[in-house]
């Protein structure tokens, strides 16, 4: 017998908007799950027009629930201990129709979330993230279903798979806590997870909807990259989307400060550059593929702002795993074996996965010790963390563009700064003048 999990230890309140209530005040709404509740609320409180938007609970089976309890009900579904319904994340769009259309909305709605993927969005995974149009009268259902395959046109012309989103008469809406409304506004930096697909919906000021869509035509998809104008051996291509704020954190953290020697270039094409296959279809951005003489070899899935995380990802792609060990485990190489311990020409010793410089060789010195030494590192380049492992007491040094472990310094080197920077040479790459 399936076992009924949400617990009813507090009542939520439904809320009681009907149509009636909307007109009367010269609004309307309509509800929508496309994900997380967080980006979707941020998502379409973009749209000029709209009034208000609230975070909520719908199309589930049962009237009282809160974030808890739909979290509990899904794990219980998934382990096939109950069944029935969960209630999906939905924000209540309250629109003036006299600024904005109902089609305005919904193309917003399309256009900012994949309704591609069923249970699930981006990394969010489970019914309770499905896609969802909820309709409280004939004409929104009506409007629904046409723009639905207004949009799947385009998405298939863009080489998109089949729209999943369900379109049913609004049920059990609950407003959600107060601790997820306006979440992004109260978190700038909070997880949003929504990218869209980067397909427009078509011309929705051009055209007034009557049911025939045989006409209409399809934003063309962006142009997908040629392979043969690509690093064969080894490119790394960054999948983006448009109005996606991840993507633009992920410009401005990772690539423009870009000096790896792995190539890189990004596309808002879905497909795999022309020629060379994906393992599988991708369903988050921006999402990282490296690719070696055509095929993809791994990928880094939804950047969410953790950049010392996609180095890691990198560095176990390039690096010996001697240099591994050192980088990410706080390992220390042998003495006197670094390639590079003798070198003297003018340069610069980088880090081996960002290219970041961190000391150039007119500070290196001969410590005796067997290590590269370093008397100054570049103004900026490397972080100080206490290190109390060994049973000592020593300051360990990090590069600060990709967090990896390279060494300690002590206070016994030679003017001008009387510091001693004893760097792991098998992690510091060295470029010539």
């Amino acid at each position: 017998m399936a076992t009924t999990i949400f617990a009813m230890e507090k009542t939520v309140t439904p809320n009681s908007v009907n149509a009636k209530q909307a007109l009367d005040s010269k609004t309307d709404y309509i509800v929508l799950g496309m994900g997380c509740f967080w980006g979707a609320e941020k998502r379409m409180g973009e749209l000029s027009g709209v009034v208000d938007v609230e975070s909520g609970y719908a199309g589930g089976d049962h009237a009282d629930a809160g974030y808890q309890d739909i979290l509990n009900f899904e794990h219980a579904l998934h382990a096939g201990k109950t069944a029935g319904r969960n209630h999906a994340e939905v924000v209540k769009v309250t629109f003036d129709p006299e600024l904005v259309t109902l089609e305005h909305v919904l193309a917003k709605f399309w256009e900012s979330h994949n309704p591609t993927q069923g249970d699930r969005q981006g990394n969010d995974i489970g019914s309770n993230y499905r896609s969802a149009v909820y309709y409280h009268d004939e004409s929104q259902k009506t409007l629904a279903l046409t723009t639905r395959e207004i949009y799947q046109q385009a998405l298939a012309t863009a080489g998109y798979g089949q729209i999943t989103t369900e379109i049913l008469p609004l049920k059990n809406y609950i407003t959600a806590e107060e601790y997820h409304q306006n979440y992004l506004q109260k978190n700038p930096d909070g997880y949003c997870g929504l990218g869209g697909t980067g397909v427009k919906y078509p011309a929705p000021d051009q055209r007034i909807i009557r049911g025939d869509t045989s006409s209409v035509p399809a934003s063309p998809p962006p142009q997908s990259l040629d392979g043969k104008n690509l690093n064969f051996d080894q490119q790394l291509v960054i999948f983006e989307s448009e109005n996606c704020e991840f993507c633009a954190q992920f410009d401005r953290d990772v690539l423009t400060h870009w000096q790896a020697d792995i190539p890189m270039v990004t596309t808002k094409n879905i497909n795999p550059p022309a020629g060379w296959t994906l393992d599988e279809p991708l369903f988050a951005a921006p999402t990282i593929v490296l690719f070696r003489e055509g095929k993809e070899v791994a990928r880094y899935t939804g950047y969410t702002g953790e950049k010392e995380n996609f180095w890691q990802w990198l560095g176990f792609q390039m690096l010996t795993p001697e240099q591994q060990k050192i980088a990410f485990q706080q390992g220390t190489e042998q003495p006197f074996t670094a390639s590079n311990l003798d070198e003297k020409r003018p340069g610069r010793f980088v880090d081996p996965i960002t290219g970041a410089t961190l000391f150039f060789s007119k500070t290196k010195f001969d410590s005796k010790t067997g290590w590269p030494s370093f008397f100054e590192p570049v103004e900026g380049s490397v972080t100080y963390h206490e290190d109390h492992s060994s049973y000592m007491q020593r300051i360990e040094v990090r590069s600060a563009s990709s967090g990896i472990h390279l060494g300690h310094v002590f206070d016994d080197g030679p003017p001008p700064s009387y510091k001693r920077y004893c760097i792991n040479g098998n992690v510091l790459k060295f470029i010539p003048d």
